[in-house]
């Protein structure tokens, strides 16, 4: 089936040459990936709740 081959993994943020950053566009950088880092860790806590729901609606039958 499809669902039993691999996943492709995803494609990760580019990492920029850091030495061409000035101190406040290294603020705003980290600013940007700390905002990303919060959507990722939403976006866990949502498939966790959503297989915690259908794990309980399976144990019930």
């Amino acid at each position: 089936m499809e669902d039993d081959l691999p996943r492709p993994k995803p494609v990760l943020l580019a990492r920029p040459p850091l030495d061409d950053f000035s101190v406040g566009a290294l603020a705003d950088y980290i600013a940007d990936l700390r905002a990303e880092i919060a959507r990722a860790e939403a976006a866990i806590a949502a498939k966790q709740g959503a297989k915690a729901a259908a794990e309980a609606v399976f144990r019930r039958g």
